[in-house]
């Protein structure tokens, strides 16, 4: 199987659930992430391309050519005749004669100038709502691939660098190697790290981690513990919570134990010296990393995942001891699920990531004191 017939299995894939297709992207190749990440971030600006020139959309098996092809055109700068020549070979084991002709003038007559003189949502591939909330700046800054990250104890010479970010956060220039045997690293930006930096765990403590999974967090707190004291570990399911056993295992954290229980119910009457609830949100802070999050986000999901937010703080407060500490964290960039879920408590450190100022991903994170 061609790179390119790869890349456009996954997009027909990915347009008929809506869901992303990861079980699909396992070690692909570089080409095939390419095309096939970049043609969702620029799905709209494409969609401008195509409609410039033949005013509607064809069906989806064209669209998804045509997005390769104009994606392979506009945006990689690929030399024209072999783009176009590939693209129309592809379309061939696919589409009917007439589909292919159609596929061939689009691509010939398709002027990315016409995409200058569009909306600048359109321009920037993002639905308008997400672009008069956030900007230009957090829309260009989306539409480009972000570098990997991981956290362990030492840099890996010609493997992993060292960051400006934090000591324990590196980046990674060489990928193959670094999967091929990843050992004791967990992949993971360097904003995610601040809210156990904020929580500031010691070793002995008895800890409380709401919505655990997949564990990277947690691990980080138990390094943070040097391995010494008690985590649990609460999430949905105990599928989720795998995730976070497995992890413990190969990063060789042995003081979490796991439990099935979102807002920590089946907890009541315990308490803890310190409280981690890194909720579930709209991820509108890693928008860059969640390829086709932009497109599967509504307005009122954000509104719905606050009123979840204000629930899970209001329970998760019960478990921390008399002057004990819980920090909030979210991935989010938005008021509603940030600012406004926590007011009303005795707020104390806030540190906020704001990509692109901050050159890390978004994160919201907030320290609030126990009475």
């Amino acid at each position: 199987m061609t790179f390119r017939q790869h890349a456009l299995e996954l997009l027909t894939t990915w347009s008929k659930s809506r869901r992303f297709a990861d079980e699909l992207l396992a070690a692909p190749a570089p080409a095939v992430q390419e095309l096939f990440y970049g043609c969702l971030r620029q799905r709209l600006a494409l969609d401008s391309l195509i409609e410039s020139v033949a005013g509607k959309k064809p069906r989806p098996v064209v669209v998804h050519l045509l997005h390769l092809g104009l994606y392979e055109l506009h945006f990689q700068k690929n030399a024209p005749h072999a783009a176009v020549h590939e693209t129309v070979e592809l379309a061939k084991q696919h589409v009917s004669p007439a589909e292919v002709r159609f596929i061939n003038a689009v691509l010939r007559q398709a002027n990315p100038a016409a995409l200058a003189k569009a909306e600048p949502w359109v321009r920037l591939s993002h639905p308008r709502w997400l672009w008069e909330r956030h900007g230009d700046a957090w829309c260009e800054w989306n539409n480009q691939p972000p570098p990997l990250y991981v956290r362990g104890d030492a840099p890996w010479p010609g493997v992993l660098e060292p960051t400006a970010f934090h000591p324990l956060c590196y980046r990674v220039v060489d990928a193959a190697k670094f999967f091929a045997e990843p050992g004791k690293y967990y992949v993971q930006d360097p904003s995610t790290l601040i809210a156990v930096d904020v929580l500031d765990p010691q070793p002995g403590e008895a800890i409380l981690d709401l919505c655990a999974a997949p564990g990277g967090k947690t691990t980080y707190i138990a390094q943070k513990m040097q391995n010494r004291g008690q985590i649990i570990a609460a999430d949905s399911s105990n599928v989720r919570l795998g995730l976070v056993t497995e992890n413990c295992r190969r990063l060789g954290v042995t003081i979490v134990a796991t439990i099935a229980c979102a807002d920590g119910r089946c907890l009541r009457g315990r308490q803890f010296d310190r409280v981690l609830v890194d909720a579930p949100c709209s991820n509108t802070g890693v928008v860059r990393r969640r390829v086709d999050l932009r497109w599967r986000i509504q307005p009122d999901e954000i509104r719905r995942l606050a009123a979840v937010q204000k629930k899970l703080l209001a329970a998760a407060i019960q478990f921390v001891k008399p002057g004990g500490v819980l920090v909030y964290s979210t991935c989010s960039l938005d008021r509603e699920e940030n600012e406004q879920v926590v007011a009303g408590y005795p707020v104390g450190e806030q540190r906020v990531s704001v990509p692109p100022a901050s050159n890390m991903d978004g994160a919201f994170v907030c320290k609030i004191r126990a009475a």
